[in-house]
């Protein structure tokens, strides 16, 4: 096994570890690694609207048990999602990624049936190809797909 320490370019909020079989193409690593970045992305982008537009303090006030559970389940995504896993020496996981999506996505579900959601928080919870057209570099050289790391 091989662990990859991956940093945003620009964003030091957005790094995270990869654990990767030696034998592992660049196309399978560049999979996992895009496939990761999105999922971390998408968790951090989610968290910041839900707490700026839907966890106010007239929800804590009206609805203190669904904001209570709202805060901690956007806190277990973002404590998963965040570079403090790097400092701990913890890969993150794809799936325990989707996991953490789908228990956000299940809260806003609830807020949706208790008539709490803005027009525009729908269009958040799809996951996009936010590393489409992405490069990866190792020690300044553009990696090539089809080859063997």
């Amino acid at each position: 096994m091989v662990m990859i320490h991956v940093k945003s370019e620009g964003d030091e909020e957005k790094q995270f570890l990869y654990d990767c079989l030696g034998s592992s193409t660049i196309d399978e690593i560049a999979h996992g690694l895009l496939d990761i970045a999105d999922l971390q992305s998408h968790i951090l982008t989610l968290s910041l609207h839900l707490r700026r537009h839907l966890l106010t303090d007239h929800l804590r006030e009206s609805y203190p048990d669904f904001s209570v559970s709202l805060d901690r389940t956007l806190s277990e995504a973002q404590a998963y999602a965040s570079k403090e896993q790097v400092l701990h020496k913890r890969a993150l996981s794809s799936r325990l990624l989707k996991d953490h999506i789908h228990c956000i996505e299940r809260e806003v579900q609830a807020a949706r049936l208790m008539g709490l959601l803005d027009a525009s928080l729908p269009q958040l919870l799809t996951v996009g190809n936010l590393s489409k057209g992405t490069k990866l570099w190792w020690a300044g050289k553009e990696l090539s797909r089809g080859k063997k790391d």
